[in-house]
């Protein structure tokens, strides 16, 4: 998913490289509001595992490979403001180290990478999460809710390179191909993240629970319901 330099126009570079900075500026306020002593040790290690797994890839296809974008796990452990500040040092450090996406695809691949797929993710969990709780109670339920968010993370961030592609791509390509290339190839990568990152999450809550972000909201609706029973 990393866009090296030279696929998009220099407009649309320097737009998405706005939209990258103006994102990152929220974050670093909004990750206030997230991080404290035990949840920022977990931000860098997830930093640091996210950059390791991108090092790492995985045959979709013939010819064809993927790798761990990590936007859900980042955002289901951490949190999303925090999250985007995770990937936003590991696409820098990338970029600038090992040549991995271009320096002036930098802000394109914050956007995709960096927003995109933390804060659609943090969506589908969200939006979701009550209606799995009656539907699907239980550890089982919100597993496979993590992989769903991780798997449409990786398929929203294909779709917003297409629709990037198609306002400022450099070279003229059929709108339904790509489309359907992307999203093709990506949706087989998303089945990949979407493992990756409910195993990961399994594990951490099964250790400890109080560590994963996403379930900040139910343990304190849980922590209310014991003292209404108590005080009652």
């Amino acid at each position: 998913m990393h866009v090296p330099d030279g696929f998009l126009d220099l407009p649309t570079s320097v737009a998405t490289a706005g939209v990258a900075v103006a994102g990152v500026g929220l974050a670093l306020r909004g990750a206030r509001r997230e991080l404290d002593d035990a949840m920022a040790p977990l931000a860098g290690l997830t930093a640091v595992f996210i950059f390791a797994g991108q090092m790492i890839n995985f045959p979709v296809g013939v010819g064809t490979s993927g790798h761990l974008i990590g936007g859900a796990l980042a955002a289901l452990l951490v949190g999303p403001w925090t999250a985007t500040l995770c990937l936003t040092v590991v696409l820098t450090v990338q970029a600038l180290l090992f040549s991995d996406g271009g320096i002036t695809a930098l802000g394109t691949n914050v956007v995709l990478l960096g927003l995109v797929a933390p804060w659609v993710a943090w969506g589908l969990w969200r939006l979701l999460r009550p209606a799995f709780r009656r539907v699907l109670p239980g550890r089982g339920g919100m597993m496979t809710l993590v992989f769903i968010s991780g798997f449409g993370s990786v398929v929203a961030a294909a779709l917003t390179f297409v629709v990037l592609y198609l306002a400022g791509g450099v070279v003229p390509l059929d709108p339904k191909a790509l489309a359907l290339a992307m999203v093709g190839w990506h949706a087989l990568i998303g089945v990949g993240e979407g493992l990756i990152t409910a195993f990961i999450v399994a594990s951490v809550t099964k250790v400890r629970p109080d560590l994963v972000r996403a379930l900040a909201g139910e343990r304190a609706t849980q922590q209310l319901q014991i003292r209404t029973e108590v005080t009652s």
